[in-house]
């Protein structure tokens, strides 16, 4: 829940993008189709999360530094110099946005790339941890602000999903299907050059103009420009790296080390020149993996590690909430029964159980505590805001130790 009457409030985050159902929306489109939806059949709009203001505010007054910013004309990247430098004594950095020079290029029709607004600014931020959380995959958020019939990169496709959200101005978009579906990370749009740029010149699958309110799910792959109309557009393109099955398969394959034939060395005299030799062994070690993995317990390991791996990448491209160090403090030398807590948002953390303690694994680091406070530790994970006087299998006393230790250590937050 926001509390400064500027973020997405109690709406799930998911719903203010689309006007469809969630499992239609699965169903029908997540990573497979374009959808485009209308303002008037969406709820609210983005006023909320961005505005040319907060824009300005960024740029004049929060010393934004290179890469939270780059520029853009005509499908070209400008060097930073021509946007950037210090700040004057005390804050010399010279890669500061400079923002008479962001000035000077936005009037002569470049468009500014406000990047990582998922950790620049707080309405965003909480958007993007409730949307990542609704569709299980990382999201991050940059802002598009492009002048009046500029555009600001050629037509090309992106190695992630997104949802567009107008903001402000309108915008002539052009949408093509892929010439190379689902592409990884490793497979940008520079790749396919010039399959994107013939694609390019076919009719479009969407050719529309977007208002403010308007919003787009765009999958990964798929062929888009955009040129802003008639006055400065601003709209914001919310990034999804999508899990993928590759990833399952490469994290599977990593466990080939548990397998003896497999770790085998190849024939004396092997030659990579001889085709058929090399077909030969490919041949064996697929067979021998195949194998391997007809052995439920085998697979229940592989299942085991690949969960292990999609957790850490979690860990790593979906921070927690932030805490606030100060006012924390403040609030544990506070604390007592009436407090409200709950556990910090998107920190997901695991916990163990030994004979004498229970153990919150968080990254980088534990926590234990007692046996006896398992039970009160499970609540406060379970993520439902509780009364410290009312955790249960501890008594009042311990209750305010426990929450005030957890609180210190960043596993839970005061609950608004």
């Amino acid at each position: 829940m926001a509390t400064d009457g500027r973020g997405p409030g109690d709406r799930p985050a998911l719903s203010r993008c689309t006007a469809i159902g969630r499992d239609a929306f699965a169903a029908d489109h997540w990573g497979r189709r374009p959808l485009f939806t209308r303002a008037a059949d969406l709820d609210g709009g983005f006023a909320d999360l961005f505005s040319a203001e907060d824009a300005d505010t960024l740029v004049a007054d929060r010393a934004l530094r290179t890469p939270f910013a780059r520029m853009a004309k005509e499908g070209n990247v400008l060097p930073a110099a021509r946007y950037t430098g210090g700040g004057g004594f005390g804050a010399e950095i010279g890669d500061q946005l400079a923002s008479d020079r962001v000035l000077a290029e936005l009037a002569a029709g470049t468009t500014l790339v406000l990047q990582g607004l998922h950790r620049t600014w707080a309405p965003i931020a909480e958007f993007a941890r409730a949307l990542s959380a609704e569709l299980g995959h990382p999201c991050q958020v940059n802002a598009y602000i492009t002048p009046a019939s500029a555009r600001g990169f050629d037509p090309h496709y992106d190695v992630h999903d997104v949802f567009v959200l107008q903001i402000a101005g309108e915008k002539q978009w052009r949408i093509h299907e892929p010439v190379h579906p689902d592409p990884l990370r490793s497979q940008p749009w520079t790749d396919h050059r010039a399959a994107v740029a013939a694609r390019a010149q076919e009719p479009p699958a969407i050719d529309e103009t977007f208002r403010p309110g308007d919003a787009l799910y765009l999958p990964r792959g798929w062929i888009h420009s955009a040129t802003a109309l008639g006055a400065l557009s601003i709209h914001l393109t919310v990034g999804v790296a999508a899990y993928t099955r590759e990833e399952v398969m490469a994290a599977a394959v990593g466990q080939a080390s548990d397998i003896a034939a497999l770790r085998a060395s190849l024939p004396l005299g092997f030659d990579p020149d001889d085709q058929a030799t090399v077909d030969a062994e490919v041949s064996a070690a697929l067979d021998t993996l195949r194998a391997a993995l007809d052995d439920p317990a085998r697979r229940a390991a592989v299942a085991a590690a690949v969960g292990a791996t999609l957790r850490a990448r979690r860990r790593r491209d979906s921070p927690p909430g932030p805490v606030r160090p100060l006012a924390t403090v403040a609030a544990s030398d506070r604390l007592d029964g009436m407090t409200v807590v709950a556990a910090r948002s998107g920190l997901r953390p695991e916990h163990t159980v030994e004979v004498e303690t229970v153990t919150i694994r968080l990254a980088g680091r534990t926590v234990a505590l007692p046996i006896a406070a398992r039970a009160a530790v499970e609540r406060l994970l379970d993520g439902r805001p509780v009364r410290v006087g009312e955790l249960p299998g501890l008594d009042p006393e311990s209750a305010v130790v426990v929450a005030r230790r957890l609180l210190r250590e960043g596993v839970v937050v005061i609950a608004p």
